[in-house]
């Protein structure tokens, strides 16, 4: 039986895209601003900082490797809450209605340690939750199975009796691999209602 539900935060319950702050930063050009995203401050960069590395180092490394876009790549950290969109659609209703409910509700995230505190301390959802792990913290990052384990031994949680929600397939399959249960987020409804099917919950 399930007992407890774990949120992802960044396309669950937080609108994170950094296109939000780089097609304004380039005067609206799409194709530079998905070049530069593509090829300078690229997803594998950003999962650095998510992993731990201080935004300072990981953007001085980064000018010295592309002097040319110094300023570019400092308004990553510099202008980095433009890149929030707002809540995701109806997350926050949905878990303070299983929290209601009796479930647990915990958070598990990759997410830089320094930016974290910008997000949580904005919107209301993040003070429902029983317990976070939060990747930067940690010097973890999903879909390593430390991670998991790490929430689930640090909240004395049992995996069978805990499910997964994320935007993100490996991160899915990294739950399942320790024992979770794992749905792929792809708007409120739609996990509410595989919820309801699939496991039972009603709210």
């Amino acid at each position: 039986m399930i007992k407890n539900i774990v949120f992802d935060f960044g396309g669950v319950l937080v609108d994170w895209n950094p296109r939000y702050l780089y097609y304004p930063y380039f005067n609206g050009d799409k194709d530079q601003s998905e070049w530069f995203l593509e090829n300078i401050c690229t997803y594998v960069w950003n999962i650095q900082m998510d992993g731990g590395k201080p935004f300072a180092e990981g953007v001085a490394e980064l000018t010295a490797q592309h002097p040319e876009w110094a300023e570019a790549i400092g308004v990553y950290h510099s202008r980095w809450s433009e890149m929030i969109g707002g809540e995701v659609e109806g997350t926050a209703d949905l878990v303070s209605r299983l929290k209601a409910a009796g479930y647990g509700v915990y958070g598990l995230t990759n997410w830089s340690m320094e930016t974290y505190p910008m997000i949580r301390d904005k919107y209301d959802v993040f003070s429902l939750f029983d317990g976070v792990v939060v990747s930067g913290e940690e010097c973890l990052l999903k879909p390593d199975k430390a991670i998991y384990n790490c929430l689930l031994n640090r909240y004395g949680l049992q995996p069978e009796e805990s499910l997964f929600l994320d935007d993100n397939a490996d991160n899915v399959a990294g739950a399942e691999a320790v024992g979770m249960k794992a749905l792929r987020f792809e708007n409120a409804l739609q996990a509410e209602r595989e919820l309801k099917e699939l496991y039972g919950i009603e709210l």
